[in-house]
């Protein structure tokens, strides 16, 4: 069984604050700083540029790659770290596309986070092939995969309502339909059981700095299935992305590897604060994670019901089909959320009228969860959020 005790022991948490945003940007892991410090002062510092070698840069896209692998359940060697979720979007799908020639059609949802949106947009401008990009409801995927088209780009959880799809389920119908499968798995590494391998994920890419608490701007991963390694081409064709870098041949050749899926220089020290920040996950359960997440979305969903009449719960009432998150809808919401933290608690605002509350079990217990409904419940009752100051939107909301 998991100790959630002795994990948020290994959080830096501000007194006075119930973080409620760990769906946005997990907290400082104590173990973090120290591990900075060492990369900078001993590695950098003492080393220079000997440290790619000597302290084994070069592997530490791989290396944190794999532990990541571990947690959505990828085989050794299949996922790599580097740049950003973006980047690792276009990636992916540009090499679907070209594994699917013959097809035109990228399908995705509404509910999908805009920036994957706006990178197979760009992507499909930049081909001039005649691509679409294909948007439908959630509730409406599986029902549109047919034989035009060429690869699901989904993200498993959505960013504003929470909604979890069934990424098993879709991958199965678009295989049955010829066409592969990218999954986006920014809000479910670290927030509940994954399984790439299992369930058939063609690409699967992700984010570090939210359940995995890496730190503002943390690298991002990308797993490519065994299969497709050797066919899966490199639009993005980096030099870390070569066969052999320090060649410098003047031709590309893809590596024989996921290495293929790399692009630049490596950042070492994000990347170095995100293996500290791993090791967290050395000592709990996925299932004993996903089982606590349940839990304190449950309480909260009954608590602020309770107390906030004139709240829209927005996120699945059925936590099968919810991530970990939870998302109310009230017109004021902005207002409500800055009153919010201004009174300690933080969670955060989406446009135009929705407040999320990410629910992160190593770090958040009953008791802080039961609080935040109560000074939730005593804003809306004494209408404290209806001061000018909670109305202004500061620039990142």
């Amino acid at each position: 069984m998991t100790d959630f005790d002795a994990t948020r022991q290994l959080f830096h948490l501000p007194d006075g604050v119930i973080y409620l945003d760990g769906n946005s940007l997990g907290p400082l892991p104590k173990s973090v700083p120290a591990r900075l410090g060492q990369t900078a002062r001993d590695e950098w510092g003492e080393m220079l540029i000997t440290g790619w070698n000597r302290a084994g840069w070069v592997d530490l896209p791989r290396r944190v790659g794999d532990r990541i692998g571990k947690l959505i359940g990828a085989p050794g060697g299949s996922v790599v770290m580097g740049d950003t979720l973006s980047i690792k979007v276009y990636q992916a799908l540009a090499s679907a596309l070209e594994m699917r020639p013959d097809r035109r059609v990228v399908l995705s949802d509404t509910g999908n986070f805009p920036s994957d949106l706006y990178m197979a947009d760009g992507l499909i401008r930049s081909l001039d092939k005649g691509h679409e990009l294909k948007l439908v409801a959630p509730e409406e995927v599986k029902a549109n995969i047919d034989e035009t088209v060429a690869c699901i780009l989904i993200t498993e959880v959505g960013y504003s309502t929470g909604l979890r799809h069934d990424m098993a389920r879709l991958t199965q119908k678009a295989h049955e339909q010829g066409a592969l499968a990218i999954w986006d798995l920014a809000h479910s590494a670290g927030a509940f059981p994954v399984d790439v391998l299992g369930g058939g994920a063609d690409f699967a890419v992700g984010c570090s700095y939210k359940y995995l608490n890496s730190g503002p701007g943390g690298p991002a991963f990308v797993y490519v299935a065994p299969e497709h390694t050797e066919a899966a081409r490199p639009a993005l064709s980096g030099w870390f992305a070569h066969e052999a870098p320090f060649a410098f041949d003047l031709d590309f050749r893809p590596a024989q590897s996921i290495d293929r899926m790399r692009v630049g220089t490596p950042p070492i020290l994000q990347l170095a604060a995100l293996d500290a920040a791993m090791d967290v996950w050395d000592q709990v359960d996925m299932s004993d994670i996903r089982a606590r997440s349940v839990e304190l979305c449950e309480l909260f969903i009954r608590e602020v019901e309770r107390r906030c009449p004139d709240f829209e719960l927005v996120s699945p009432r059925d936590a099968e089909r919810r991530g970990s998150q939870v998302a109310f809808r009230f017109a004021e919401g902005y207002a409500v959320m800055q009153a919010l933290i201004d009174r300690g608690v933080i969670g955060d605002f989406r446009a135009p009228d929705i407040m999320r509350f990410g629910m992160t079990p190593l770090y958040i217990s009953p008791d802080d969860v039961q609080r935040a409904a109560e000074i939730l419940g005593e804003i809306m009752t004494d209408r404290l959020w209806d001061r000018p100051e909670y109305r202004v939107k500061a620039a990142v909301t």
